[in-house]
């Protein structure tokens, strides 16, 4: 039924392997703004599409905003990611060892609003001592795509069971994506999203998701049978 005996992992970056929160606020103090604390944060949806029209904004941020043009804080946040951003502790290992293991396919597919994302998140993962060249595949999507077709797609083309298929994010509508893709997901809540928020608003069950990146780092190796 299937050629590949291989397994299959795509991870999104932003919120789960990168902290994007730390990256976007040292975007905003650079124009000297205050992006707030995680917890506001979390609770404002689709941040990024408030930077191409401000009526949706938080009043102070949106007031603070119309100080600074569009262009100028995405190319700061671009210089951010690719200079000064950095990923979650352990997230480097997990990926370098999930590249070495044999037998499976490991890759990125994420939503980035920098300039050039793949360029960024290329020289994000080399200051990390990550070669994305030795990943299966590096796709960033635009803020209003859905990934469910990036994710079958991705698994057709390596002819994998969708039993033997995971993806992470750290968003609900990642949730939703890998269960219509087939897969087993993997949802953190450190990143754009609170546990309340996914498991309250959106009915995920708890038990597939993770409140700090040592805890999914762990899930997902002992998933995919990987030594610590």
């Amino acid at each position: 039924m299937y050629r590949s005996h291989d397994r299959l992992i795509i991870i999104d970056a932003d919120g789960t392997v990168i902290d994007a929160f730390a990256a976007i606020g040292r975007a905003f103090a650079h124009h000297g703004m205050d992006l707030g604390d995680l917890v506001r944060f979390q609770k404002r949806r689709h941040l990024f599409k408030y930077l191409g029209g401000i009526k949706e904004f938080p009043r102070n941020l949106a007031k603070q905003l119309g100080k600074h043009s569009r262009k100028e804080l995405l190319g700061t946040l671009t210089e951010v990611y690719r200079e000064e951003a950095q990923m979650y502790e352990g997230m480097p290992e997990l990926i370098g060892d999930l590249i070495e293991a044999p037998g499976i396919r490991v890759g990125i597919v994420t939503r980035n609003i920098s300039h050039e994302p793949e360029i960024t998140l290329a020289r994000l993962f080399a200051r990390h001592g990550i070669e994305s060249e030795r990943l299966d595949f590096l796709h960033c999507l635009g803020l209003d795509e859905v990934k469910t077709p990036y994710f079958k797609a991705t698994r057709e083309y390596y002819d994998i069971n969708p039993a033997r298929a995971f993806a992470c994010g750290d968003e609900h509508r990642d949730y939703v994506a890998a269960q219509a893709a087939g897969m087993h997901p993997f949802i953190v809540s450190y990143g754009f999203e609170s546990i309340e928020r996914l498991t309250r608003k959106f009915g995920i069950p708890a038990e597939v998701i993770s409140q700090d990146p040592r805890d999914f780092a762990g899930r997902l190796r002992h998933a995919l049978d990987l030594e610590a």
